[in-house]
């Protein structure tokens, strides 16, 4: 597809993935962006279709002169994320999934730290509502991604921050996994020099139940709770490798995403048996018991929970008994 794009450098690239979503969905997705107050030279939207069972071309006449479209055989998110970063020509990077939306009056504050104070990062809120709201336009920071992670909890999703292109080298989505946001995000930020934070909501998260990471089948639970697993250790590999302070960032990082892979276990499974499997692994890795650090008040209660007999007994019991209240 013919692309409108001048030989300057845009100011961002949208990388938005696409697979099997409703054409209703991927054209509020590309209009959320189109609708920005950038000029047409300041972005660069590229369509990822990952080996849909349609081609969504006739359906976007409307945008066929300000997209960017790359089409290739199913191979996941990962992959196709990674296709829009290898030909991606912005200064700076935002993933958009196609049944998702940015929240334009949030999003333009966004843009604007990134235009006013060209940081590596700008980490923003996501929202289950796509209407606006009024928000106080506050940012934290500056502040490296390392200081960050050491005194946040980070959400993984590498749909909730833009980033400069620049600090990524090397690093890709490793394909075929589930959480490939939680391995991919805490390696960007701690690259990352110079980040601001908003608890701005600036981007509409869809939770669609027919999507991979929402379905029940017990075969992709299986691989949910396997791939989180490598995740974790994979990252506290990393984290022995890295100085001191980078190391301690991402050890809580690790920490809280082993606090996380318990409770899943726990609610989807309901078994004992299955739960010692997988914290014997942890306890092998050095990971489990947790560590005694005061992280957030969740983590210290859970933590002094899950590390003792009958605590685990209790977190068994209740915890399903809880989710199937709410």
């Amino acid at each position: 597809m013919q692309n409108i794009q001048t030989s300057e450098t845009p100011l961002v690239s949208f990388i938005v993935t696409y697979y099997n979503i409703p054409i209703d969905m991927l054209r509020e997705c590309i209009e959320s962006i189109v609708n920005l107050s950038l000029k047409e030279e300041e972005r660069e939207i590229i369509l990822i279709d990952d080996g849909s069972d349609v081609v969504p071309l006739d359906e976007l006449i409307d945008y066929r002169d300000q997209i960017i479209y790359l089409r290739h055989k199913n191979m996941g998110v990962s992959d196709a994320r990674n296709k829009g970063i290898d030909i991606c020509k912005g200064k700076y990077i935002q993933f958009v999934d196609a049944d998702d939306c940015l929240i334009k009056s949030n999003y333009e504050q966004c843009l604007e730290k990134v235009k006013n104070n060209d940081p590596d990062m700008v980490l923003f809120r996501l929202s289950r509502d796509s209407v606006e709201v009024d928000s106080p336009e506050y940012f934290y920071g500056p502040v490296t991604g390392t200081d960050y992670m050491r005194h946040n909890n980070l959400c993984a999703s590498a749909c909730s921050y833009i980033f400069r292109k620049k600090l990524l080298v090397g690093l890709r989505f490793t394909s075929g996994i589930l959480h490939e946001d939680e391995e991919f995000s805490p390696q960007l930020i701690l690259r990352a020099d110079i980040v601001f934070s908003t608890d701005n909501c600036a981007y509409y998260y869809r939770e669609r139940m027919g999507s991979r990471l929402n379905s029940n089948d017990p075969d992709n639970q299986k691989k949910k709770l396997d791939d989180a697993e490598y995740v974790i250790f994979e990252l506290d590999h990393l984290a022995a490798t890295l100085p001191s302070a980078e190391r301690i960032a991402l050890q809580r990082r690790v920490a809280q995403l082993s606090m996380d892979h318990i409770y899943n276990v726990i609610m989807s499974t309901h078994s004992e048996k299955i739960l010692d499997e997988y914290l014997d692994r942890l306890r092998k890795r050095g990971l489990f018991p947790l560590p005694d650090r005061e992280y957030t008040l969740k983590y210290s209660y859970f933590r002094k929970m899950i590390n003792t007999k009958l605590g685990k007994k209790i977190l068994l019991r209740t915890l399903p008994l809880m989710k199937k209240e709410k």
